[in-house]
């Protein structure tokens, strides 16, 4: 999980490199940079966590971190400041984060099996 979302925030930061060098677009892509490097950021904290309830809260806000950053890229996608195959793949990168984390916070008992599990969709 550290390596994935540390991964994920290196192609995050290519990507607003591009959107605020190629397409001056400065607003929407700080706000994924923000939220898409507070995933690994958080992942860290809660492997160093020092209790159970610590590291669930810190994964807690890593996957709404990875959701906030899904919204921020379908945002920058449909507004047409990122285009398809770079959203594709971000995307995909950020649903596969989010569904890690989503399985973490299930089997720390933060998340009931019966919630509704509604992890991403385009």
């Amino acid at each position: 999980m550290r390596e994935k979302s540390y991964r994920f925030a290196l192609r995050i930061v290519d990507a607003y490199k591009t959107l605020s060098s190629e397409k001056k677009e400065f607003v929407l892509a700080k706000q994924m940079l923000r939220s898409a490097t507070a995933i690994g950021a958080n992942v860290e904290e809660a492997d160093a966590a020092i209790s159970r309830a610590e590291f669930s809260a810190k994964i807690s806000i890593a996957y709404k971190e990875a959701r906030e950053t899904s919204y921020w890229l379908r945002l920058l996608c449909e507004s047409s400041y990122l285009d398809k195959r770079s959203f594709d793949t971000l995307f995909a990168a950020c649903d596969e984060l989010c569904r890690l984390l989503r399985a973490i916070l299930r089997s720390s008992g933060r998340i009931r099996t019966g919630a509704a599990d509604n992890t991403q969709s385009a």
